[in-house]
């Protein structure tokens, strides 16, 4: 993969380059001191793959920066990279269309399963937040917005599969699914499976937990 790092600090840019090549999570990886040169290098690498951007930018800074890529490439996914582990910048990142949220506190194993889980068409979020959402009631959820191949896909999605395996059980490519959970995760307002998956309950499309018995 082509990768863009972007963030203020060049010791980071260049840390983060020799881990990513090192351990070949990418072949080629770009760096960017500021939100401008980041999205000058975006627009003249179209086979860009993925941004990992620091939150803390000069000028704008990275919440700003965030919307400037979509607008430039909208399907270009945006790792966030920050210091901050408040919750509420992590929900920012997410509503403002990052599709991870790395605190600079991770280790470097963190960080590649981040990459690898966000390129596959997943949302990584740290665990402190992945253990909120899991407490979080159901949304009030109206799948009217949904087609009826995207409610297919939130089903199976909501049992646990993989887009690779829902792509197997659907007859889709694993990148058509990737898009469907990408369009459902917005109709629904959610922002990772978990809260996907309990609007599928609440909807009435699986089973609760509790509805599940075994015999005896």
């Amino acid at each position: 993969m082509k990768m863009l790092v972007v963030d203020d600090h060049a010791i980071v840019r260049q840390g983060l380059a020799a881990l990513l090549i090192d351990r070949r999570a990418a072949s080629e990886v770009l760096q960017a001191g500021d939100e401008a040169e980041g999205l000058a290098l975006a627009a003249a690498h179209p086979d860009l793959d993925a941004v990992l951007l620091d939150l803390r930018l000069p000028g704008g800074g990275g919440m700003a920066a965030i919307g400037a890529f979509a607008g430039l490439r909208p399907t270009l996914p945006v790792i966030i990279l920050s210091s901050s582990e408040d919750p509420a910048d992590v929900r920012q990142a997410l509503d403002l269309g990052a599709l991870g949220y790395v605190p600079k506190s991770a280790s470097p194993e963190t960080l590649l399963s981040a990459v690898r889980l966000v390129m596959s068409g997943e949302i990584y979020l740290p665990p402190f937040m992945l253990n909120a959402a899991s407490q979080a009631p159901a949304p009030a959820v109206a799948l009217g917005g949904l087609t009826p191949r995207q409610t297919e896909v939130l089903a199976a999605l909501a049992t646990g599969l993989s887009n690779r395996d829902i792509g197997i059980v659907l007859g889709l490519s694993e990148k058509t699914v990737k898009a469907h959970v990408g369009a459902i995760f917005r109709a629904l307002d959610v922002g990772n499976r978990t809260q996907a998956a309990a609007a599928a309950q609440a909807a009435g499309l699986i089973p609760p937990p509790s509805a599940v018995t075994g015999g005896g």
